[in-house]
């Protein structure tokens, strides 16, 4: 990807996990993401802290023109789904669920773009009325979709699954029809779809691996797998960043012309 001038790195909202070391509360998002939003989608991402409806997600929809859901270790609650609240489906990020899920509402009802990994992807469906499976390796017939046991990421995230993109799907526009190879590492999985949601993408054994909003007013679309690690390197995780920023940028460009026909 050539490299984007500053002048068009429009504002990206990140998610941010709740997490307490060195006798402090940070609220934080690991690198990969941020360097994948940077360099690979060409915007600026700026880190929302994890304060629920103490935020104003409004105005910050207004100054912002796209949103990206980090994935992470920890799982929405399932008392927000109707799921088991043991301590085996967790750990868990309150903190977190009660500001990304409001924000991917306020998100797609405004049509701001939308890319959502991982967690993001459960998030999303659970904002919009789904639900969510675990354990999903234990289930007959079902592909084990966690990481292999190892200190090395790279062998963590190698890219080793089939999935095959549904065709005339969105993701289809940007990877074509058929399959393509990702890094799917989870233990969760969508179980009932949200009602405004469509299936974009599965893996080999049914199981969910992308969702798009259905007649979105933006890009939005929620993968289960991690193209922020090999965005670099990898044609397949490169291309979905490249989306997402082309659809922040075109969603700045439309807010700018906005302005200057009210002026």
């Amino acid at each position: 990807m050539e490299p984007v001038s500053k002048m068009q790195q429009p504002l990206v909202a990140i998610s941010t996990d709740v997490r307490q070391f060195d006798n402090y509360i940070w609220h934080a998002a690991p690198q990969q993401y941020l360097e994948a939003a940077l360099s690979g989608a060409g915007v600026f991402p700026v880190l929302v802290p994890s304060f629920g409806d103490r935020l104003d997600f409004d105005e910050l929809l207004s100054s912002v023109d796209g949103v990206m859901v980090t994935g992470s270790k920890s799982n929405v609650h399932p008392s927000l789904y109707g799921g088991d609240a043991s301590e085996a489906n967790g750990p868990y990020d309150p903190a977190r669920d009660a500001t990304t899920l409001p924000l991917i509402r306020k998100a797609v009802e405004r049509g701001v773009p939308l890319l959502a990994i991982c967690r993001g992807i459960q998030e999303m469906n659970v904002a919009l009325g789904g639900t969510l499976a675990a354990e999903i390796q234990e289930r007959e017939g079902a592909l084990d979709h966690r990481a292999p046991a190892s200190d090395n990421q790279d062998e963590r995230f190698a890219i080793r699954q089939t999935i095959s993109i549904k065709p005339g799907s969105c993701l289809a526009g940007v990877f074509g029809a058929g399959e393509i190879m990702v890094n799917s590492v989870h233990r969760q999985a969508i179980d009932r779809l949200g009602s405004k949601l469509q299936i974009e993408a599965v893996a080999a054994d049914g199981t969910v691996e992308a969702v798009s909003v259905r007649d979105a007013r933006a890009f939005a679309v929620g993968v289960q797998w991690h193209p922020e690690y090999w965005v670099k390197s990898d044609s397949v995780s490169a291309r979905i960043f490249h989306a997402f920023g082309d659809a922040a940028r075109l969603h700045a460009a439309a807010k700018s012309s906005a302005r200057a026909a009210a002026e």
